[in-house]
Parts: structure tokens; C-alpha cells; sequence
């Protein structure tokens, strides 16, 4: 019963991201400017200095350094699974960005596709990657708080910076933690199957 309830859960948030990431764009002008969303939430302006760390959480190095430690997380506790998972979901989830999600809606900004941020995908997936995987709840609504709080920081700091518009930072949101939610399933799956532990 409890598999049969956590597949239906799997696939319910599945459904539901995939449905949001496909929907954003439907907000977006003809031209991929800003949408009445965007220019509500652009109003509020920060420095640049204060910028560059507003988005420092979603800056590659970070999240390398996050991922590693996550990684590492498991792997103490002899999990190898989970920590095998740990390192490729993320990877995979920023791959399908780049090469099909940015390309399928190209959405642009300056000189390259912003929808959805490929800051925003790598970070969440980051934490979606861990929330899945881990065991300790505490753990758990400590990244996903986290998370949430960085998701806030960032936005303001991607605007005033250029790199992306407000949707683009949901869309990534969104869609980082449905392809991670899906991937770590689909590694359930191949787990059960091998009989790995």
C-alpha cells in the first residue's frame, strides 16, 4: 500500500511539474519578453554589488561543491546507491535543459535561451536529488528550507544581473525538481531491478 501510494505521489508531482513548466511560456509575449509576471516582480530593483551575491547559491562552483558534499553524505553512511544517484541525476537533469527543454520553448535574452534558467535547474536539482534519496527528515526540511530561501535570493540578483526574468528562475524551479523526481524513480526502478541496495 505504501508503494503503491508513493508511485501515485511520484507521478501526481510528475504530472503537475511538467504540466507548470509547459505552461509558463503560455504567459510569455510572441517576441519571449517579459510577461505581466516578470514586470511585477522586476519592480523591486537591488544594487548590483548586491547582486552577484544574491545569486552566488546558484553559481556553478557552488553547486559543484554542493553536489560533492551530498555525494559524500551518502557514501559515509555506505550508501552507494544513492550516492551514484546523487552525482548523476543532477548532471542529467541540466543536460536535458541545455539540450531540450532551452532549445524547445527559446525563449531568448541578450544572446542566448533563458527559459527555463540553467542556474536555477542545476541548483534545484541539487536538492531535489537529495530530498528523494535521504532518509532523515530533519535533512530533508533542512535542504528544502534552504532551498526555498535561495530560490528567494536569487531572483531579484538574475534580474538585475541580466541573466533571466523572474519566470525563467520558476520555470527552472519547476522543472528541476519534476525531471530529478522522475529520474531518481526511474533509478528506484533500476535499483529493484538489479537488486541493488
Amino acid at each position: 500500500m505504501i508503494v503503491r501510494s508513493t508511485t501515485v505521489a511520484r507521478a501526481a508531482a510528475i504530472a503537475a511539474g511538467a504540466a507548470l513548466t509547459a505552461a509558463i511560456p503560455l504567459t510569455f509575449p510572441p517576441d519571449g519578453g517579459a510577461s505581466e509576471l516578470d514586470a511585477v516582480v522586476s519592480e523591486n530593483a537591488v544594487s548590483p554589488g548586491l547582486a552577484e551575491v544574491l545569486v552566488a547559491p546558484s553559481n556553478a562552483p557552488v553547486v559543484v561543491v554542493l553536489l560533492l558534499a551530498a555525494c559524500a553524505w551518502f557514501a559515509l553512511r555506505r550508501q552507494w546507491w544513492q550516492a551514484v544517484t546523487m552525482l548523476v541525476v543532477p548532471e542529467i537533469a541540466l543536460a536535458i535543459n541545455t539540450w531540450l527543454l532551452k532549445p524547445l520553448w527559446a525563449r531568448p535574452l541578450h544572446d542566448f535561451l533563458a527559459y527555463p534558467s540553467g542556474h536555477t535547474v542545476h541548483m534545484v536539482a541539487v536538492a531535489t536529488t537529495f530530498v528523494c534519496l535521504s532518509a532523515s527528515r530533519s535533512a530533508r526540511i533542512t535542504v528544502v528550507a534552504l532551498t526555498a530561501l535561495a530560490l528567494i535570493a536569487i531572483t531579484p540578483g538574475m534580474v538585475e544581473l541580466g541573466y533571466h526574468r523572474p519566470t525563467d528562475v520558476l520555470g527552472g524551479a519547476v522543472a528541476a525538481a519534476t525531471m530529478s523526481i522522475g529520474l531518481c524513480w526511474i533509478c528506484d526502478a533500476l535499483r529493484a531491478a538489479t537488486g541493488r541496495l
